[in-house]
């Protein structure tokens, strides 16, 4: 077992604060002797390396990622880091906003796709947020 460094420590809480303990912790649990290098690679350089720079705030973070995202058609993705973006203070009208803007600089089709994976992972962050 290799011992986690202080960058993955630092990477696992990163990325708990922004997607929630119970996404992570499946994450984690799910990985299997293939795929656990690339998550151990994410957690470490992607949340605690990148992440983990205080030159950007996480909501800064957060809408960057989901213009890249829309860009890259990367709908799965898209959806969690829409509930991560809320959770670290990004407004629904923000999203709405940085979304129109992919629909300029990325095209109709993959805004309208994003907006249909959007709201779809708001409305699931707001009802999870109503059970709490």
């Amino acid at each position: 077992m290799i011992k986690d460094s202080e960058k993955f420590q630092q990477g696992f809480d990163n990325r708990k604060a922004v997607l929630g303990a119970a996404h992570v912790e499946r994450s984690w649990a799910a990985a299997d002797a293939f795929n656990k290098p690339v998550q151990r690679m994410v957690t470490e350089y992607c949340w605690g390396e990148v992440w983990g720079d205080e030159s950007l705030s996480f909501k800064t973070r957060s809408m960057i990622n989901i213009a890249m995202l829309t860009a890259m058609n990367q709908h799965h993705e898209l959806a969690v880091h829409v509930k991560g973006a809320l959770t670290n203070g990004v407004s629904r009208e923000e999203i709405q906003g940085v979304l129109l803007q992919t629909l300029v600089y990325c095209g109709a089709p993959a805004a309208l796709a994003a907006f249909r994976t959007a709201s779809k992972a708001i409305s699931e962050w707001e009802a999870a947020q109503a059970e709490t």
